[in-house]
């Protein structure tokens, strides 16, 4: 299935130096993004990258801004929400190898390490879908309204069951009888 929102950018083609590019969804893309995000409405969606001349090894570095207008339902009240988001980050990628993907079952990450490079596929970036990552680590996970506030509902006590008598079987049986 083809992503919501694709920028392809082939590595091959990237300058020798550092490079700017801008992208911006169009009123589809958002709208099959909003649905994918779950999203109320997503009024825009804007990135602007530095991407830096790929290593001798492939390596590429890219750092980024995105800035989208959409609006999220409130979790309590179900109210719309406007939002505005502005979020810096910046990736790595690098080009998928035997020898990388073979490591892959013996990667160790650490908390203070960086992330490992994410794989260049088929000798491009899609700096759409980045993009659409980005804005979805971005979102509030669990958004409220102003004030407002989750109280659960009282739960009922349950009604004790009724004590069963050595007799109650047999007045049943004999209801039956007769």
């Amino acid at each position: 299935m083809p992503p919501d929102f694709s920028r392809p950018l082939r590595i091959d083609q990237l300058p020798s130096r550092l490079s700017r590019h801008r992208i911006e969804a169009d009123p589809t893309e958002r709208a099959a993004l909003a649905r994918r995000l779950d999203l109320a409405a997503l009024d825009s969606l804007k990135a602007e990258f530095e991407i830096a001349a790929p290593t001798a090894a492939g390596l590429v570095r890219l750092r980024g801004r995105l800035t989208a207008d959409l609006t999220q339902t409130c979790g309590v009240t179900l109210v719309p929400l406007p939002v505005q988001i502005e979020a810096p980050f910046a990736l790595a990628f690098a080009p998928v190898s035997d020898k990388a993907a073979d490591a892959v079952d013996e990667l160790d990450l650490s908390w203070n390490e960086d992330d490992p490079p994410d794989p260049i596929e088929q000798g491009q970036i899609d700096l759409g879908e980045l993009v659409a990552e980005q804005l979805a680590l971005a979102l509030d996970p669990f958004p409220r309204a102003p004030g407002a506030e989750f109280t659960p509902p009282e739960l009922a006590e349950p009604e004790p069951a009724p004590k069963a008598s050595p007799f109650s079987a047999l007045a049943a049986l004999r209801q039956k009888m007769g």
